[in-house]
Formats: structure tokens, sequence, C-alpha cells
């Protein structure tokens, strides 16, 4: 593999709040562009290792970027927390593709990063050239939801990475039964960041406020126009095997409208798959260079019109 260029860059969004972007690889290339969106109290550190697979490989290096969105990871924290909704978060979004110079990339989206990804399409559709659905589609479980919301906002303060590992154990033993114990550690030193003399969760504990209208008896409203945004565009879904946010049935919905779907099924693994290992990271790998034919095929029809 080659020797990848990692930077980190800050983008001012449209209301002076800083946005952090983790660059990998050449930022002039022939290659298209893979934007990573992380889940909704994740960071950009969940992608550091296929984001490197991609950005390094030695046939064609692509630029690579992993978006903080705010109040999360190194992104400023919000004063109002009534920022944190997928409104403000699209346009820190388009913001960072417009200050990038990013025209058209593949999108990589993690749960909430795979939700604004359809909502992009609405509103930029010609950006995406290719898009990962990492544990998320067009109809959210309510059950994963009041999940997440009952640890969002509301961790336990560890005195130390291995304490966080337990946490994390304690949460989610149901969502990854078989990751080891190096797992559980590397887990938390991705779910928490070292402040001082304190481990602390690596995002504003006010995010909590996005999940206050999650109720057992209020389903959210499906996203089906906007998964039919992405009709022309090369298409994978990643779900984990005893996931609890994507349901197999729909999955086999989105698979009815979009015959050429591909589907990757992680056993063992809830919400979100962890993009790790080298099945996984092949499986995307592949996918994007299949972006790349696709891509070279319809400029190439473009130009004989």
């Amino acid at each position: 593999m080659n020797k990848i260029d990692v930077t980190d860059r800050f983008v001012t969004a449209q209301d002076g709040l800083k946005l952090h972007v983790r660059s990998y690889g050449p930022r002039v290339s022939d290659a298209l562009p893979v934007v990573c969106l992380p889940g909704l109290a994740r960071t950009a550190a969940d992608f550091e290792p296929f984001a490197t697979s991609l950005a390094g490989d030695p046939a064609t290096p692509r630029h690579v970027i992993a978006l903080d969105s705010r109040g999360r990871g190194q992104s400023e924290y919000d004063r109002d927390p009534a920022n944190y909704s997928l409104q403000v978060e699209l346009a820190d979004l388009q913001a960072v593709l417009t200050a990038l110079a990013i025209a058209r990339a593949v999108f990589i989206g993690t749960s909430r990063g795979g939700i604004l990804t359809m909502l992009l399409a609405t509103v930029r559709p010609t950006a995406i050239a290719g898009c990962v659905l990492n544990d998320i589609g067009p109809v959210i479980e309510s059950t994963g939801l009041l999940r997440i919301k009952s640890y969002v906002g509301k961790l336990p303060r560890p005195v130390s990475f291995h304490e966080a590992a337990e946490i994390l154990r304690r949460l989610f033993a149901s969502q990854f039964p078989k990751l080891s114990d190096d797992g559980w550690v590397a887990f938390a030193r991705t779910t928490f960041k070292d402040v001082g003399s304190r481990v602390v969760p690596d995002y504003d504990p006010k995010l909590a406020v996005t999940l206050a209208a999650v109720q057992p008896d209020q389903p959210l409203p499906d996203l089906w126009r906007q998964f039919d945004a992405l009709a022309r565009v090369p298409m994978m879904v990643i779900r984990g095997g005893i996931s609890d946010i994507l349901s197999a049935a729909t999955v086999e919905a989105m698979r009815a409208r979009r015959d050429r779907l591909e589907l990757l099924e992680v056993p063992d693994e809830g919400h979100a798959p962890m993009l790790a290992g080298p099945l996984i990271i092949g499986r995307i790998v592949s996918f994007v260079n299949s972006c790349e034919s696709a891509e070279r095929r319809r400029c190439a029809g473009g130009a004989q019109q």
C-alpha cells in the first residue's frame, strides 16, 4: 500500500461553526472521491480502516474524506442544541462539499449519515455517483431508536478506557455478541476521548435532544421518497444480521424497488456494523471501484451525445 497523506481540515459552516474533516490520500486525483458520514453519536474515526485502504490503493488512490458532524469529534459544539437537526447537518454537508470542491463522489453513510445521503439526493442529486447505506433504510425501527435514546447523552463517565469498554459491553453486548476484549477497548477509543484527567464521550451530550420526539407509539415518517431519489446511482446496503434499526423486511422492500441493489449482511453484528476486517473492507472497495466504472461509462455516453 502507498504511503497515505492524512490531514485534518476545518470548514466554516453557514452559521460560522467550525466543522472538522479528516482527509486521506491525494486531494487531486482522476478517481472518484469518497465521502464518509458517521452515525448520530459517532465520529470520523469509525471510517479509519477502510478510508486508508481506499486512499492507499496502489491501482486507484482516492481522495477520501470523513466528516465530524457538528457537536461530534473535533467539530465545534453548537450553543443551540436545536441545530443538531438533519436540516442543519444537510446544509453543513453541502458547505463541506463546496469548500473542498467535491462536485461528485461516492457517499458512505452509517445510520444518520445514510439518512443525510438520502436527503442530499433530493437537493443535490448530481453530487452522488454511488452510495453505501450502512444499516439504514427508508423505514427505521422504533425498537432500535428507543434503545439508542436510552443511552445517547446519558453515558456514565469512566475513569479509564478499559472501564469505558466495560460500559459499552454492558450496553451493546446484544448488538455485538462476538466482539473480543480488544475489540471493546477499540470501540471505547472511538466512542470516548481523554480530556485532561477525564474520559468523556466524544460528542455533545445535548445531542439527546434529537431523539426527544421518539416515542413507542409514534413511528417516524418513512423516507421512501428520499430513497427513490437515489434510483439512478449504484447502491450498496450493509445490514447487521441482528440489527434492530434496519429490518430484513425493509431490505427486501428496498430490493424490490432496486433490482441491482448490492446487499451485504454482516452476521452476529447489530446496529451499526463496524466497517472493518478484510471481508467488509474488500466489498466496499470493490463497490467503489464499480461506481468508478459506471461513472466512466456515463461520461463516455455523455461525450458521444
